[in-house]
């Protein structure tokens, strides 16, 4: 149907029925008053031509307020299916592992005010940062990149869990490029980001997975870090292995099998809780994840080596 035919369904069936100009007060109907008065710009009673072409005027007005309504609403609509068919694409893009093409997608919407697309210009961002064949420059631009699209998709929607998932993820990238007293600094508001994103979505199994990721970087920090945190802070950021094993538990009965690293973790956690048994299980099932991602080859890599070092020494 033409954009006309469109808008004609939506214009009042009754050209008659336009409302008239309403009456200014004090001039409703007072006999003392003689035969010409103004109603809003529209002389009446000495003159019924001018009249008749003041009521069309106002219909003509009215019905250009209604197809303005309905251009406006019909402009609403296309933006969200516009935004939806992008997202849609997008999502293709990432499920099939094309990291550069879809950071090409989404860069051309790079001024955005969709949350929807914000954060996903983030990860797009960030995961782009991550191929091996990005150089170091590059890759620091690209992780204050996707900082600052985390953060805008923050602010606008402070209520989606994907949005404090990813700021969180590319603060903790920026503490590489900021010392370590930053690091130790945004592992608070890492912290607090992460357990937003799992109280508006607890059946997401990655946020999950990295609040065991900070849990496991805590537990396992070196001493002169450690020494460090206690200089700077009253109160530095601590957890145990065992806390971080929950996590990955956790992601992992929310959605099993869902991510490499999360085998991967799981098999490092029960080394470092020195059960060889339960860490040969999953790590085992590590190496024999189908590798779809680049990291996923790197995380076989890592899970074979693992596995052939304990068994040397058994």
């Amino acid at each position: 149907m033409s954009l006309a035919a469109r808008l004609w369904r939506f214009l009042p069936l009754r050209r008659g029925a336009a409302p008239g100009p309403r009456l200014p007060a004090g001039t409703s109907g007072s006999r003392g008053h003689c035969g010409r008065c103004r109603f809003r710009g529209f002389e009446v009673m000495g003159n019924p031509g001018t009249f008749k072409r003041g009521l069309l005027l106002s219909a003509l007005s009215y019905w250009g307020f209604e197809t303005y309504q309905v251009i406006s609403q019909a402009a609403v609509v296309h933006a969200a299916a516009k935004v939806e068919e992008i997202l849609e694409q997008a999502d293709y893009l990432y499920e099939s592992g094309e990291t550069e093409k879809l950071y090409q997608l989404l860069t051309q919407y790079k001024e955005s005010e969709d949350a929807e697309l914000l954060w996903r210009l983030a990860r797009a961002s960030r995961d782009v940062a991550q191929l091996s064949r990005t150089s170091e420059e590059e890759k620091k631009l690209l992780v204050y990149e996707a900082l600052e699209y985390a953060k805008r998709a923050l602010q606008k929607n402070e209520a989606h869990f994907a949005a404090h998932k990813w700021y969180a993820i590319c603060l903790s990238d920026v503490g590489d490029y900021e010392g370590i007293k930053a690091k130790i600094a945004n592992a608070y508001i890492i912290k607090e980001h992460f357990e937003k994103a799992i109280e508006l979505n607890p059946k997401d199994a990655t946020s999950i997975h990295l609040m065991g990721i900070w849990c496991y970087t805590f537990a396992e920090m070196p001493w002169y870090q450690r020494r460090i945190a206690e200089m700077l802070f009253a109160t530095p950021p601590s957890s145990t292995y065992e806390k971080a094993l929950g996590y990955f538990h956790r992601a992992e009965q929310v959605d099993p099998n869902f991510y490499s690293k999360n085998l991967l973790l799981l098999g490092k956690t029960y080394l470092k809780l020195h059960n060889k048994k339960l860490a040969a299980f999953w790590l085992m099932k590590a190496k024999d994840y189908p590798a779809h991602t680049e990291e996923d080859k790197q995380i076989q890599t890592e899970a074979a080596q693992l596995l052939t070092s304990f068994s040397e020494k058994n």
